[in-house]
């Protein structure tokens, strides 16, 4: 089939009759001279072009994973972060890459995770917190009779090293070979440089004449958060006498623990027998 006329656009294209050589419009199937059906182009249709599918962010399914499925700290925090550079890939990629909605998601799931998390440790801080106060007379008591095992402990150990008076620290009352290193009189716990226990920490001053011999000391028990733990100090020294306070200043002329009952003298004892 040979055209006529190709026209401008807009134009409509002329062709020959393949009978009588007429001039027919393009779209023509019969020709008007002579009757003889004449074919008909295609319009052709234009191929759409496919680019290649937009690659999903590999960071934006980490995001997703670490909030949804590891939803608490530290994977809260990773997905935020992978959330954050993921949309920030999306971005610059200008459409060749996929995974908004996912690095969106993990975001989401991330922050929500670092709250729970926040409120998760706040609540527990809370009830250790109001645990320990509220086994404030148990802590104290048992200060105290921690107290006790120390000046028992620290009595026989002046006795057992006499040159040495008593220790200059109390790591050498703990287990051992029963010498003046390790006299073995405490259990190891409370054999350290600063020991604690149960709310409170213990700490203990020798006070040394000439070299090496102690004939002093003071030990000193602080609770480990004051008002928590324990409202009360509570001091030691040779004497043997547990003294008390509500402060950190403390020391021999404190009120002491246990109140010495009073002496009684004849005339109350006689008082109690008339009573009989």
């Amino acid at each position: 089939m040979l055209l006529a006329h190709h026209g401008a656009p807009g134009e409509t294209f002329l062709k020959q009759c393949t009978n009588c050589q007429g001039n027919l419009a393009d779209f023509v199937p019969v020709c008007p001279y002579c009757g003889v059906s004449q074919p008909v182009p295609q319009a052709a249709t234009a191929q759409p072009e496919w680019g290649a599918p937009p690659q999903t962010s590999n960071k934006a399914v980490a995001s997703l994973i670490c909030g949804v499925i590891l939803c608490f700290v530290p994977s809260s925090i990773a997905a935020v972060i992978l959330g954050h550079l993921a949309l920030s890939d999306i971005k610059r990629g200008a459409g060749r890459m996929a995974g908004q909605g996912m690095a969106v998601a993990g975001l989401v799931m991330g922050y929500i995770g670092i709250a729970f998390t926040a409120i998760f440790a706040l609540a527990i801080l809370l009830t250790m917190r109001n645990t320990l106060r509220h086994d404030v007379p148990g802590n104290e008591s048992a200060a105290i009779q921690t107290m006790k095992t120390y000046d028992q402990a620290l009595k026989a150990y002046a006795v057992k090293c006499p040159q040495q008076g008593y220790p200059t620290s109390l790591v050498r009352l703990g287990p051992g070979g029963g010498d003046c290193s390790r006299a073995n009189l405490v259990e190891m716990r409370l054999a350290m440089a600063r020991p604690a226990k149960l709310g409170y920490v213990f700490s203990y001053n020798p006070g040394i004449a000439g070299k090496n011999h102690v004939t002093v000391f003071a030990l000193v028990a602080s609770p480990v958060q004051p008002g928590f733990t324990g409202t009360r100090y509570f001091y030691l020294d040779d004497s043997g006498v547990i003294r008390q306070a509500s402060s950190h200043l403390i020391g021999p002329r404190s009120d002491p623990v246990d109140s010495p009952e009073p002496e009684q003298g004849p005339d109350d004892n006689q008082d109690k027998k008339e009573e009989e």
